[in-house]
C-alpha cells in the first residue's frame, strides 16, 4: 500500500494544533452587524421609522419610565460621536431614580440606528430628534449632551427653543470654530485612515486624545464594537456613515451660536480634556492652540443670557464616567433648579 506524502500530512497536523492554541485576543473577533445587532443595551430598544436620502431609516432609542416617584419631567440624553448611547447608562439609572423620564436615542449614522451614506446636517439630526419628541408626545425636555451630542443640542435649542428647557452640555465638542485651524480633509483621506485604524491604535486614541482618568478596560466596549463591525459585510456604509459625520462637525460650526442659546446652559468641562477633532490635520502651531476646551466654555458661558460652566479637575473627555457620582449628583442639581 502506497503511503501518503509525509510533508502535507504533518503540515496539516501541525496546523491543527497550532490553531487550538491560538491565544483567543489572536482570532478574529465575532462579526457585529452595523446596526449593533446582538450587542446588548441596558434597556429596551424601540425604533421610529424616518427617511432620509430617498431611503427608509430606523432611529433606535431607549425610553426608560422613572423608577422613583415620577416629577413629570423628561430628559433628552444626547450621545458622543464615538459611542453608543449604551454608555449612559448610569446617568440613566440616576436620572430614572430621581423620578425622570428618560429619553436616550442613537442618532441616525451611530449605536442601533441606521446609516444614512449622504452628507450629516445638524439640523436634519436635530429635525430627527424633534420627530421623535413628537412621537413620544414630549412637548418640552431637559437635554443632557455629551461631546458631538452638544454640537447636536445647541442647533435643537435654537431651532426649536420651545422644546428645550434647560441644556448640560458634557464636555461638547464644537466650542471653537475648527475650520480656523483645519484646512479641509477630503473623504477618501478619512476612509483610508480610519479604515486602517487598528485595535490598539483606536485605544490609544481614545485613551489619549480623550485624556482619560479611565483604566482601559472601561472603554473595551467601544474597542470591541469597532473591532467587530468590521467582519459586517456593511462595514463600508458603516465607515462611510462614520467620516461624514467627521465632515459635519468640520464644516458646520455652533460656536457663534452658542451665546444665542436662550435655555439656562451647564457646561460641565473636564479639566485635561483638550480633545479637538481634525487636530492631527491642523498645522503644528495652530494644532497647539486647539482644545482649550475648559477655558472656551468658561468664555462663551459669560456671553451667554444664562450659562455657566464648571471644570472638573483630573478629569477627561468622559466625564459622566470618570467621576460619575459628582456628575450626577451636579446634574440632578441643576435640572431640580430648572
Amino acid at each position: 500500500m502506497r503511503r501518503p506524502p509525509l510533508l502535507p500530512a504533518l503540515c496539516l497536523a501541525l496546523c491543527a494544533s497550532f490553531a487550538q492554541v491560538l491565544p483567543a485576543a489572536a482570532q478574529a473577533p465575532e462579526p457585529l452587524g452595523i446596526a449593533l445587532e446582538g450587542f446588548a443595551y441596558p434597556y429596551p430598544v424601540a425604533y421610529l421609522p424616518l427617511s432620509r436620502d430617498g431611503e427608509a431609516q430606523r432611529l433606535a432609542y431607549m425610553d426608560v419610565a422613572p423608577q422613583g416617584a415620577p416629577n413629570g419631567r423628561a430628559v433628552l440624553l444626547l450621545h458622543g460621536r464615538n459611542f453608543p448611547s449604551s454608555y449612559w447608562a448610569p446617568v440613566i439609572a440616576a436620572l430614572s431614580g430621581a423620578g425622570y423620564r428618560v429619553v436616550v436615542p442613537d442618532q441616525l449614522g451611530f449605536g442601533k440606528s441606521a446609516k444614512p451614506v449622504g452628507p450629516f446636517t445638524f439640523d436634519r439630526m436635530a429635525a430627527d430628534t424633534v420627530a421623535l419628541l413628537d412621537a413620544l408626545d414630549l412637548r418640552r425636555v431637559d437635554v443632557v449632551a455629551h461631546s458631538m451630542g452638544g454640537m447636536l443640542a445647541v442647533r435643537l435649542a435654537r431651532n426649536a427653543p420651545e422644546r428645550v428647557n434647560s441644556l448640560v452640555l458634557e464636555a461638547p465638542i464644537g466650542l471653537e470654530d475648527y475650520r480656523f485651524s483645519v484646512p479641509p480633509v477630503g473623504n477618501e483621506v478619512l476612509l483610508k485612515r480610519e479604515g486602517e485604524l487598528t485595535a490598539a491604535a483606536y485605544r490609544r486614541q481614545l485613551m489619549t486624545s480623550y485624556a482619560l482618568s479611565l483604566p482601559e478596560s472601561a472603554i473595551e466596549p467601544f474597542v470591541e464594537i469597532r473591532e467587530r463591525v468590521k467582519g459586517s459585510g456593511e462595514y463600508p456604509r458603516w465607515l462611510q456613515s462614520f467620516v461624514n459625520s467627521y465632515q459635519a462637525i468640520w464644516g458646520q460650526p455652533v460656536v457663534h451660536e452658542i451665546p444665542l442659546v436662550q435655555a439656562p446652559t451647564l457646561f460641565l468641562m473636564g479639566g485635561n480634556d483638550r480633545n479637538a477633532p481634525g487636530k492631527p490635520y491642523a498645522p503644528p502651531e495652530l494644532a497647539a492652540k486647539m482644545g482649550r476646551n475648559a477655558e472656551n466654555a468658561r468664555a462663551l458661558a459669560a456671553r451667554m443670557p444664562n450659562g455657566r460652566a464648571e471644570v472638573f479637575e483630573g478629569v477627561g473627555h468622559l466625564v459622566h464616567m470618570e467621576a460619575a457620582d459628582r456628575f450626577n449628583a451636579r446634574v440632578l442639581e441643576f435640572l431640580d433648579g430648572h
